[in-house]
């Protein structure tokens, strides 16, 4: 597809406020642009699914896996022998024992290179060393997480410069904690409104950093973290009215004026070092600025990416835990003279967890692969399906574990073994697990995020026809660009599906032409909703975000296909349990993509929108 190049031009901001024109604008001017070839997720909303991009899935070296195993069972081997995750629960603390011997390991410096400091290992690795915490304890989960996902050690590796590495990279490889700085008391997911501020005083070079943070992770125990600040009037940003104004800045947490005024407390993640940090007359070198002034955003958005993928990594060693103690239990307790798990209510729950856990690691791996692959991959969809998709799917399987178990789930874990029973930890999972549809980017935000991109190609081919602000000429050379496309491309969405794609387990052939039938008929729809509702659409949250779950749905059916078929090859799976597992899973996933259509072509929305504006009112 022929498009434009400055996608914010394409959008028309003529009738907008100037709070929502200058939020529409920074957000715009900080997308990560896709790469020439497009992804597999962004591929799903045009009706052309890039099978090939998924078939053969993409495989982890022999070299690379044993890497990992080395690390990985030296890691398996402490959280069993010295961790007590109740305890840190109960006392909200994680000792300083745990986080000695974690750093003695490398588990601070796992994608942190080896002339750093670091183990050097790949993204596939770190995302498996997500899923084995994930099955131990959520309060470590987090705390190596945010130091390394969205802390110092990734924006560093993407975007700084040999000192700022050579400098911060070996202390937070050895232990020292990172966190990361965006949220405050009034700035949630709109970046355009930040309020801290960054002065250049040129007597001294220095930055000076005034302003507040809530919610900082890792925070109350880190030596470093970074900050988005917004730079003060009349410097570089301004030059360019639609360029944002936020940079990225590192700063130890020693340096004068930097407080820790508040320790926040949670539902869960009781032992969670997150806190409030207030920044008054903060002085850093103009060293710590990373990647350069109103590039922040850049640096947040390109990090959070890759960072989404840790949660639906523990996601996948919860939700595997929560299904060996499920299925234990529904084997072992009986009522009504049987098992439970032979009752049809409970076996089905069964089955789902197990499809479902599988489908999310598939998600993982294929996201944590495509990374190692080539480090540019344009993974923001895929990122942000199996972030958004496997959070969710994994706080369902907790919560039908805590079902299956009944009241020996809602009891703590404590409390079972004071009273001789066996301590399952479920409650504690599901307490922890809750903040994961929230973290990071919250489910709804994750909707509107990949909503955005699937309107992408639209925006910058359609776009510029009814965008106002443009010149008549601009607008008329889009016009007959359009016409030339669409003629040619929304013709193609009705053809019967007739092959499958290359590559296809012959049992799942089936299935890959009705993911890719299915997303031709998502693409149309999306078509027909833009041409009936117009710049409306954006509007239409609800609705955009059924497109997106359709999406989802179809990506988590071909990585599961994907994932099946590269382990039945390497005769690491069972041929039989794989494929009716898979295709069990893909049969409800195609039930669910069925009702969101339905629900696309009717739906009370509307009455809804009026019942809440008048309780707002």
């Amino acid at each position: 597809m022929e498009t434009p190049t400055k996608t914010p031009n394409v959008i028309d901001t003529s009738k907008m406020s100037p709070e929502e024109r200058a939020a529409l604008e920074l957000a715009e001017a900080s997308r990560v642009e896709a790469g020439p070839a497009g992804s597999f997720g962004s591929s799903l909303f045009l009706g052309k699914p890039l099978f090939e991009s998924v078939f053969p899935f993409p495989a982890q070296t022999v070299e690379d896996e044993d890497q990992g195993d080395a690390f990985l069972s030296r890691l398996e081997a402490f959280l069993e022998e010295q961790v007590d995750a109740d305890e840190i629960d109960r006392t909200g603390e994680i000792p300083e024992e745990v986080i000695e011997g974690l750093a003695k390991m490398g588990a601070f410096g796992i994608k942190i290179p080896r002339e750093y400091g670091g183990l050097g290992l790949s993204q596939t690795n770190y995302s498996r060393a997500a899923m084995l915490l994930g099955k131990y304890c959520g309060n470590l989960t987090a705390l190596l997480s945010a130091h390394q996902s969205i802390g110092v050690p990734q924006p560093l590796l993407v975007f700084g410069t040999e000192a700022q590495k050579q400098k911060f990279l070996p202390r937070c490889a050895a232990g020292e904690i990172s966190a990361f700085a965006l949220t405050e008391p009034n700035v949630g997911s709109d970046p355009a409104k930040i309020e801290t501020t960054a002065e250049l005083d040129t007597a001294t070079g220095e930055y000076v950093i005034n302003g507040e943070k809530l919610w900082c992770t890792n925070g109350v125990k880190a030596g470093v973290i970074v900050v988005m600040a917004r730079m003060a009037e009349g410097r570089p940003a301004d030059s360019d009215p639609k360029r944002p104004k936020i940079s990225a800045f590192l700063v130890e947490m020693d340096t004068p004026g930097v407080e820790v005024t508040h320790r926040s407390r949670f539902m869960g993640l009781k032992a969670l070092y997150n806190g409030v940090v207030k920044f008054t007359d903060v002085r850093i070198p103009a060293e710590n600025l990373i990647l350069e002034e109103g590039r922040g955003l850049k640096v947040a958005l390109t990090t959070l990416n890759t960072g989404r993928i840790t949660l639906p990594a523990a996601c996948v060693g919860m939700a595997k835990r929560c299904l060996e103690w499920s299925t234990k239990w529904a084997g072992r307790r009986v009522q009504w003279g049987a098992p439970v798990g032979r009752h049809d209510a409970i076996a089905q729950k069964l089955a789902r967890m197990k499809a479902e856990t599988f489908a999310i690691e598939a998600m993982v791996r294929y996201v944590s692969l495509l990374v190692d692959r080539d480090k540019k991959s344009d993974i923001r969809i895929e990122a942000a399906f199996a972030k958004m998709w496997g959070t969710e799917r994994g706080w369902d399987i907790v919560n039908e574990a805590m079902q299956i178990r009944g009241g020996r789930g809602y009891e703590t874990a404590e409390s079972l073994a004071g009273r001789g029973d066996e301590a399952v930890p479920v409650e504690r999972f599901l307490r922890d697990s809750r903040i994961n549809t929230i973290f990071e980017g919250s489910s709804e935000i994750m909707r509107l995020l990949i909503a955005r991109e699937a309107l992408d190609p639209h925006l910058k081919m359609g776009g510029p026809v009814l965008n106002s602000t443009l010149p008549m000429k601009d607008r008329a050379k889009a016009a007959l660009r359009s016409a030339w496309f669409y003629g040619r491309w929304y013709p193609g969405l009705w053809m019967p599906v007739i092959t499958a794609p290359r590559g296809t387990l012959p049992e799942f052939r089936g299935d890959a032409r009705r993911v890719k039938a299915m997303s031709r008929k998502l693409a149309r729809k999306l078509f027909h909703s833009m041409l009936r509702y117009g710049p409306k659409l954006e509007k239409k949250q609800v609705l955009l975000g059924r497109y997106v779950e359709v999406g989802a749905e179809l990506f988590a059916m071909t990585a599961s296909m994907g994932m099946a078929h590269q382990l039945i090859e390497s005769g690491r799976g069972d041929r039989d349990d794989l494929t009716g597992t898979v295709g069990y899973f893909n049969r409800i996933s195609r039930g669910k993509v069925n009702d969101l259509f339905r629900a696309i072509a009717s739906n009370a929305d509307v009455e809804g929108y009026r019942i809440a504006k008048r309780m707002l009112e």
